[in-house]
């Protein structure tokens, strides 16, 4: 299933690369017929936009959040809470994290639920506010708090340096699509600048 999940993932890749190019002629055609409105990526204003706006082409809060999802999945992986086996250890392990969770979900109660809490909106709305932007990130922490905490009490993570790997692993085993995301994004902009 993983190597059918990759082969679809790299013809994605493929095909974002394809239709990448298909638009650098395209653009370079439709400029060169004089139609108003059509950059060409091939112009000297189009490899200045692209070689000038990549780094922020991409940095977006999407990244960040797919980074961050990655993250605490991989810690859910490596941390054996997916493979809970309901020894007694693993069991005051899962209590311990638990405690933590429900810490972490009280504190976040507190900031946003109550009158003039922080993470209101300046109106004293949820939506939009600091915590409806970051709301993809205070559920990452909250994953990666859980997993970790779980992961040390139940022995699966001993060192700094496993709970490091553990919050890399996700990273390291989603690296595909943030591949596919460099590809979606710079296909995508390169759309808005031809076109727009």
């Amino acid at each position: 299933m993983k190597i059918k999940l990759l082969q679809r993932l790299e013809s994605v890749c493929l095909l974002l690369c394809l239709a990448e190019v298909l638009l650098v002629i395209l653009s370079w055609l439709l400029s060169a017929m004089r139609l108003d409105e059509v950059h060409s990526l091939l112009s000297s204003e189009g490899i200045r936009w692209f070689l000038g706006n990549f780094s922020s082409m991409l940095a977006s809060p999407w990244l960040v959040w797919l980074l961050l999802g990655l993250s605490a999945l991989g810690c859910l992986q490596k941390s054996g809470v997916a493979a809970f086996r309901s020894s007694y250890r693993e069991r005051i392990a899962l209590r311990v994290a638990c405690f933590f969770l429900v810490s972490y979900l009280v504190v976040l109660a507190m900031l946003t639920l109550m009158p003039h809490a922080i993470l209101l909106s300046a109106k004293g709305e949820l939506f939009p506010s600091a915590f409806s932007r970051n709301l993809i990130s205070l559920g990452a922490f909250g994953c990666v708090l859980f997993s970790v905490t779980y992961g040390l009490m139940a022995g699966r993570l001993s060192s700094s340096g496993s709970v490091l790997n553990a919050l890399s692993y996700g990273i390291t085993k989603g690296a595909p699509l943030i591949i596919l995301y460099i590809l979606l994004m710079q296909f995508y902009e390169s759309l808005r600048f031809v076109f727009g």
